[in-house]
C-alpha cells in the first residue's frame, strides 16, 4: 500500500505533465454501489479501501470511455437510438494514439464544430471499492459487503483535495486511523450535484465486521475491471465505427458486433471479416456500469480554442443541419 506522501508526489508529477490544470461487468450482482439513486437531500457514508494490485499508487483507478451515439440498429425498422462504448487508448498509458481523438482534437479549433467535438469527447470517471456504512439506498445487501464506486470527476476533485491537504495526515484507506466520507446529494442547474460531500472530521478504524469482510473476500483488482485494451483490429474497428457514428449511419450489427456492441444486442453470426479481420474482443462488454453524468466533459479536460481563434473565426454554420457540419468535418480533413 502506497503511503500518503507517495500519493501526493505522484498526484503532483501528474499535474506538472498536465501543465498544471487539474484533470468486470457488473455480471449481474450489486457490487456496484449505485449512489446515484440516492435522492435529493439524502447522504450516504462511504469507507474507501485500497486496490487489491498493490502496485497501484493510488487507491482508485482511471477509466476513460468514448460514447459513439447511433440513428438506430441497421435492418431494424422499429429501432431507437441506440450508443455504443469503446475505450478511449489514452487510458492505457502506454503512447498507443486514439483513432477518435486524433481526429476531434482539431475540431476545438473551429467553433462551429466544438458541440461536436464535445460529444465524441472521452469521459472520464475512477473505481473505487469500500464500505457503505450509512445506506439510505433500500437495497438487498450483497454477500460481499465491499462495494465498487463509480464515481465521476466532480466528486473525484474533492478527494484529491483533501488529500492534497497538509491537515490530512493519515491515507483515508487505513484501516486503523483511516476516514470515512460523506457523499451528500444537492442539486443544480437541474443536474445531480455532489460538491456539499466532505470527509468526516475524525478517524474511525474499521470494525470487526469489515476486517472480516477484507480477510474472507480480499480486496478488488481494479485491472479486473477495465477495458481489455483493444488490439490493431478492433482500433480499426473503433475508427470505422466512429466515422460512421458521425456520418449519422445506424450501428450495423454484422460488422461489428464481434468486437463492440450496444447494450441488448447480440453478437451477430454474421462474418466478421466485414469490418476487419477476425480476432477482436467485444471489449465493451467488459466495462463495468457507469453512474449517469452531464453530457458536457469538465473544463480542464477539453483542449478549447484560445480567445484569439474565438473572435478570429466566424460561425457561420454554427446554427446549421447535421449536413453542414459534416461538410465541414470533411472539409477540415482535406485541408
Amino acid at each position: 500500500m502506497a503511503s500518503l506522501a507517495e500519493i501526493r508526489a505522484k498526484l503532483k508529477e501528474q499535474e506538472a505533465r498536465a501543465g498544471g490544470n487539474g484533470q468486470s461487468s457488473g455480471g449481474g450482482d450489486n457490487a456496484i454501489y449505485p449512489f446515484w439513486n440516492i435522492k435529493e437531500g439524502e447522504s450516504a457514508t462511504m469507507r474507501f479501501l485500497p486496490d487489491g494490485d498493490t502496485e497501484n499508487t493510488f487507491f482508485w483507478k482511471e477509466r476513460l470511455m468514448i460514447k459513439l451515439p447511433f440513428a438506430g440498429v441497421k435492418g431494424e425498422t422499429d429501432s431507437r437510438p441506440v450508443q455504443v462504448q469503446v475505450p478511449c487508448m489514452e487510458m492505457y498509458n502506454d503512447g498507443t494514439a486514439c483513432p477518435i481523438l486524433s481526429e476531434v482534437r482539431g475540431w476545438f479549433k473551429d467553433p462551429a464544430l466544438e458541440d461536436m467535438g464535445r460529444k465524441y469527447w472521452k469521459k472520464r470517471s475512477y473505481i473505487f471499492q469500500g464500505f457503505v456504512t450509512e445506506n439510505p439506498l433500500q437495497e438487498e445487501k450483497p454477500a460481499n459487503p465491499i462495494r465498487r464506486f463509480i464515481i465521476g470527476p466532480q466528486i473525484f476533485q474533492i478527494i484529491k483535495a483533501a488529500l492534497m491537504d497538509p491537515d490530512m495526515e493519515e491515507l483515508p484507506t487505513d484501516f486503523t486511523a483511516g476516514v470515512d466520507f460523506r457523499l451528500n446529494k444537492t442539486s443544480k442547474g437541474g443536474y445531480a450535484d455532489y460538491g456539499t460531500s466532505t470527509w468526516a472530521r475524525r478517524d474511525r478504524p474499521l470494525n470487526d465486521a469489515e476486517m472480516l469482510a477484507v480477510q474472507t473476500h480480499g480486496l478488488y483488482n481494479f485491472n479486473d475491471f477495465l477495458p481489455k485494451k483493444p488490439d490493431e483490429v478492433a482500433l480499426k474497428v473503433i475508427k470505422e465505427m466512429f466515422e460512421a457514428s458521425v456520418d449519422g449511419e445506424a450501428y450495423d450489427a454484422e460488422r461489428w458486433s464481434n468486437y463492440f456492441r450496444p447494450a441488448g444486442v447480440a453478437a451477430r453470426t454474421g462474418d466478421p471479416t466485414k469490418a476487419a479481420s477476425a480476432g477482436a474482443t467485444a471489449v465493451s462488454q467488459s466495462a463495468p456500469a457507469v453512474a449517469p453524468t452531464p453530457a458536457a466533459a469538465p473544463a480542464d479536460d477539453i483542449p478549447f480554442k484560445s480567445t484569439e481563434a474565438a473572435a478570429e473565426a466566424a460561425a457561420p454554420a454554427a446554427t446549421g443541419g447535421a449536413s453542414d457540419i459534416l461538410a465541414m468535418i470533411r472539409s477540415r480533413q482535406q485541408q
